[in-house]
């Protein structure tokens, strides 16, 4: 049975460890090491941290982080999900992000935005899934291990939030 639940700071060993198969996967993120508690905290939003759980064990986690501290931004935020490979392809991305999507308009975000590596096919239709919509490509956006690597940027507007 899955569970989504808030994300706590006690959760957290369970996060370095997904987040850390996501590194190592290679499509996932820029990221080349799990960041600490104290800084995976201060640059995640304090809203809308997620924690999924399947028969009990830790699967998946989302979270959002700010797109700018600007004020007129204040409902825009990028989505960070990342799910265990074990429990990938058994729906728990769909549920983890869909309960983010509206968690995120409770708290009055309009727009949720992602950033993928387009070799990660199954993120790309996940987000799709969820309302996302593709804008476009940034092109050898940054480095990782010394290769330049394109970004897929998508976003979801709310039809509640900000409408």
């Amino acid at each position: 049975m899955l569970q989504v639940r808030a994300l706590l700071p006690q959760d957290y060993a369970a996060v370095q460890a997904i987040y850390q198969q996501g590194i190592d996967f290679g499509f996932a993120t820029f990221q080349t090491a799990v960041l600490s508690w104290d800084e995976w905290d201060s640059c995640m939003l304090p809203q809308c941290r997620l924690l999924a759980l399947l028969d009990g064990q830790v699967v998946g986690w989302a979270a959002l982080s700010a797109v700018s501290s600007r004020p007129v931004y204040r409902g825009v935020a990028d989505v960070s999900i990342y799910i265990a490979k074990n429990a990938r392809g058994k729906g728990v991305g769909l549920q983890l992000l869909q309960r983010l999507v509206a968690e995120s308009e409770q708290q009055g975000f309009w727009t949720l935005q992602a950033g993928i590596f387009p070799e990660n096919q199954a993120s790309m239709a996940l987000h799709r899934r969820n309302g996302f919509q593709l804008l476009g490509v940034h092109n050898k956006l940054g480095q990782l291990n010394g290769e330049w690597r394109d970004v897929v940027l998508m976003e979801r507007r709310s039809e509640v939030v900000g409408v």
